[in-house]
């Protein structure tokens, strides 16, 4: 039996009100230019070759990037000696490889496509100067990251030490503190490698640094993004994969200033609805390797849950580009 309108007496369905959410949106968030040219460069391989493409490692850290990607027909692989003989595209990922990857892919006669982002590459060049020079250069960066891999990878065995902690800066031990020089991985968090800068200083007066900080542009942005929102918030989500180093950077920046809590999500499927009532403000950010229609799709799901309104806080503008590779550039255009 329908409800009564007591006042009026004939029935009516009692409407059923969503709370309100007000969603701060972070800008800059999301893909940046080198992950934008690395995803070129395997979809413009496949248009003007056709498949299958190769491409040794996750071109970027993001399962929904990789799997679609799949679709289109590139095949991703650990190491080149899964690749069988041909002439086949094999594409390297945005964090850059060792030397010892494109000269095994040279003996074998491979078609090369190097996605090595650009700021990646200028890590690459400082260390080899700085090798020439006779000193020896300390990593700052995560164990383990294909970036960190990649640059370590581009001088003799020993050259580069790695250190990731203020602690570490305080206890490394060099050959020579006035041949000494620093280089960092592009995606760690800005506060945390200030201060190991500072320590190493400290310790080293005479040791030399990059030109430029070796942070990109866009783990900076996004990460002043979010310290522009935190204090605002109730909840960060960032969107982005569990091995993007950037993408966890910003869940530790959002805690770090001021938010009470921060989580990492890959999609919004992974949302757990019971701990996520009664929100009344949500930041959103995405880390450099997540596409943007998953922020949509996120966004969305509160929707059924919430009365969403949306706003989009921009701390600066980006309009940073990269070309693609010149064999990419000056081939035809595919039929």
């Amino acid at each position: 039996m329908a409800p009564v309108d007591i006042a009026h007496g004939r029935p009516h369905l009692w409407r059923m009100t969503k709370p309100p959410l007000r969603i701060l949106l972070a800008a800059p968030r999301g893909f940046c230019a080198g992950v934008v040219r690395a995803i070129d460069i395997v979809e413009r391989a496949l248009a003007l070759y056709g498949a299958p493409v190769y491409v040794r490692h996750e071109i970027v850290h993001n399962k929904f990037v990789v799997d679609d990607l799949k679709a289109k027909g590139a095949i991703f692989v650990d190491e080149l000696d899964e690749i069988p003989p041909g002439d086949r595209p094999v594409v390297f990922s945005a964090h850059g490889v060792p030397k010892s990857v494109p000269e095994a892919a040279t003996a074998r006669h491979m078609f090369q496509l190097d996605a090595t982002c650009p700021l990646v590459t200028k890590v690459h060049m400082e260390a080899q100067r700085h090798h020439a020079e006779g000193c020896e250069i300390i990593l700052i960066g995560h164990q383990n990251h294909p970036e960190v891999i990649g640059t370590m990878g581009q001088l003799p065995p020993g050259a580069v030490r790695l250190i990731e902690t203020v602690a570490d800066a305080d206890s490394i031990a060099v050959k020579d503190p006035e041949k000494l020089a620093y280089v960092t991985q592009t995606t760690l968090s800005v506060d945390d490698t200030k201060d190991v800068i500072a320590a190493l200083q400290r310790r080293f007066p005479g040791i030399k640094g990059p030109y430029k900080e070796d942070i990109c542009y866009a783990t900076t942005n996004r990460q002043e993004a979010v310290k522009e929102i935190a204090g605002r918030i109730e909840l960060l989500l960032v969107v982005g994969a569990p091995n993007s180093s950037n993408s966890k950077r910003l869940v530790e920046v959002g805690l770090r200033h001021g938010t009470p809590r921060s989580l990492l999500v890959q999609r919004a499927s992974e949302l757990d609805w019971p701990s996520l009532q009664g929100l009344s403000t949500l930041g959103i950010t995405a880390g450099a390797s997540a596409p943007e229609l998953l922020v949509n799709e996120i966004i969305d799901a509160f929707r059924a849950h919430y009365e969403v309104t949306v706003e989009t806080v921009t701390l600066r503008e980006e309009n940073v580009t990269f070309k693609l590779p010149r064999e990419l550039r000056e081939a035809p255009a595919p039929l």
